[in-house]
């Protein structure tokens, strides 16, 4: 089923329900479409959760654009590149979840790693292109999936998707030429403040970094026993980061030139894991990262082989859902509801279904 083909192909001069009305038909039929491999959407994996967001789908996607402009890429980290490769779940996997793709059998791997904000032709040795983005697609048998989403800093600039939307709202008049709301936002929330300006020093690939995955995660075994998690995922190599001398040196592509021949040389390999919360916690609240201190428990190995089709289309077609999850593993997060209905709109809007501003 191809999305293309609806008609008209911008829901201009509609009313917003009337928008709202196509867009919730729109959101099912986007995670049907071939290529998408969202065929275990969980619909009920919600750990009980509730979002009390005021910001419609429509409107989280939308303050995307207003902070880094209108295109038809990706509304956030739109500048990436797909690899594709394995994963091999590690044994301690079973004690956590019961989830089939942490069972035993290595299954093939997509990797996109991106830089930030949705501005697709950022260079790469900016700021603005912190924090770095790695999102994972588990390819499961009968044409399943499941995806985990990470960046670069451990933890969050905000609590809530209704705060996010008033710091995007901040950046976009920021870049405008009226920094007074940006300021004002930061002055309030100091870990807001510390994300967009302490973020790690640059990498000289995306194979050596570190990334988190910043909201939380239920994981049931099968003897019933159920643990919160927060994912992280660790390059082999180490952490590795370049001096302002040699960041200096470089041209505004040059990590997809780096992890091309890179991969080319050798595997590029990670170590993902389950950081397991204890209590007092703060499980609903992304902004607070959990202590170092806290048990990592191994799921398995990354192992990055070979580059991918890297086709706009495929780009524009490739779709990472948190919500896409299978049974073992539910959300613990409201913003994950928030994140995951915001997704299908912002995979319709770069796939030239419709426009939602």
């Amino acid at each position: 089923m191809q999305l293309l083909l609806f008609t008209p192909n911008k829901l201009t001069g509609v009313s917003r329900s009337s928008k709202r009305s196509f867009l919730n038909v729109a959101m099912l039929l986007i995670t049907l479409m071939p290529g998408s491999g969202n065929r275990v959407i969980a619909q009920d994996g919600n750990a009980g959760i509730k979002s009390t967001t005021k910001a419609t789908p429509i409107q989280v996607v939308d303050m995307f654009h207003t902070a880094f402009g209108k295109h038809d890429s990706r509304a956030v980290h739109a500048k990436g590149f797909i690899l594709a490769g394995s994963f091999t779940p590690a044994p301690e996997a079973r004690t956590l979840t019961k989830a089939a793709h942490l069972q035993g059998s290595s299954l093939p791997v997509l990797v996109r790693f991106s830089d930030f904000t949705g501005i697709p032709d950022i260079p790469d040795t900016v700021g603005a292109s912190h924090p770095r983005g790695m999102a994972i697609k588990f390819q499961m048998p009968e044409n399943q999936s499941t995806d985990i989403i990470f960046h670069s800093f451990n933890g969050f600039p905000v609590s809530t998707t209704d705060e996010f939307k008033v710091m995007l709202e901040a950046i976009g008049a920021n870049r405008e030429g009226n920094p007074a709301p940006l300021n004002q936002f930061l002055a309030k929330h100091p870990i807001a403040k510390t994300f967009l300006t302490t973020q790690k020093p640059f990498t000289p690939s995306w194979g050596t970094l570190a990334y988190f995955g910043v909201n939380s995660f239920k994981f049931t075994n099968k003897a019933g026993q159920s643990q919160f998690i927060r994912y992280q995922i660790i390059p082999e190599a180490g952490e590795q980061f370049l001096t302002a001398q040699q960041v200096a040196k470089l041209g505004p592509n040059y990590l997809q030139e780096e992890i091309k021949e890179r991969v080319a040389n050798k595997p590029v390999v990670f170590k993902l894991y389950a950081q397991v919360a204890q209590k007092g916690d703060k499980i609903e609240d992304p902004s607070i990262a959990w202590p170092d201190s806290r048990k990592r428990v191994l799921l398995g190995t990354v192992t990055i082989t070979k580059v991918a089709a890297n086709t706009v289309a495929e780009d524009k077609t490739l779709f990472f859902n948190p919500n896409n999850i299978p049974e073992g593993i539910n959300l613990a997060d409201p913003m994950l509801l928030d994140r995951a209905r915001a997704y299908p709109i912002s995979v319709g809007g770069r796939q030239g279904a419709f426009e939602v501003n």
